[in-house]
């Protein structure tokens, strides 16, 4: 079980100190935003980098809502991520933007919105090395979770676990102290949180308590 805070969320202005106090997190979540595919416009390929040169060595997880996809993934593998994560919906070849990604040293995920059907990964869960299922329809962060959801995880953690590969399941959007133990009941295993640690008053304290919610809910 892995916390993964999103730096959509930090204080830009003082990043450096935002970063340090997250270091106790598992990993680093990335949102990019084109303000095309999602109505935003968020950051690129240079701060995965800053972040790599300020001595983050966790895994980056990049999570990248912007269409067409394929220009951008080899920018994000050259500046250090991990894990690139698409939306089907912005890739015109679902198969040969997951290829991309591994070609460039990276493992792939495919990202689902809360109304994106869970067919799109009947051809692609084999190639996958995550599935982020989204809890909140992306383009902001604070919002508020969709318990509906939660239905959707419980059915990729079955065809996860019949597919017999470690995947990744990830819950983007939502996500809090309150309702963290629910969710990983539920069979998700990453957990990104923006406002949830970056509007709290002490960063390590909520990744801990946020941490002793899952062990409980085992």
């Amino acid at each position: 079980m892995q916390i993964s805070p999103s730096i959509l969320s930090a204080d830009f202005a003082n990043l450096q100190a935002e970063l340090d106090a997250i270091r106790s997190a598992d990993w680093a979540h990335i949102d990019v935003m084109d303000n095309h595919f999602v109505p935003n416009l968020t950051i690129g390929p240079l701060v995965c980098e800053a972040l790599r040169k300020h001595g983050i060595t966790a895994p980056l997880d990049v999570h990248l809502m912007v269409k067409p996809v394929d220009r951008i993934v080899p920018d994000f593998a050259k500046a250090g991520a991990t894990y690139i994560s698409f939306h089907p919906e912005a890739s015109e070849h679902v198969d040969r933007t997951i290829e991309l990604i591994r070609e460039h040293g990276c493992k792939p995920g495919l990202v689902l919105n809360p109304a994106t059907p869970l067919s799109c990964l009947d051809h692609t869960l084999k190639k996958l090395d995550l599935v982020l299922l989204m809890s909140v329809n992306p383009g902001f962060g604070g919002q508020k979770f969709i318990p509906n959801v939660l239905d959707k995880v419980r059915s990729v953690r079955k065809l996860i676990d019949a597919s017999g590969r470690q995947i990744r399941l990830e819950i983007d959007g939502g996500v809090k102290v309150d309702n963290i133990a629910e969710i990983a009941r539920a069979g998700a295993d990453m957990f990104v949180a923006g406002s949830a640690i970056f509007g709290a008053k002490d960063y390590k304290a909520t990744i801990s308590a946020m941490r002793e919610q899952i062990v409980a809910a085992k």
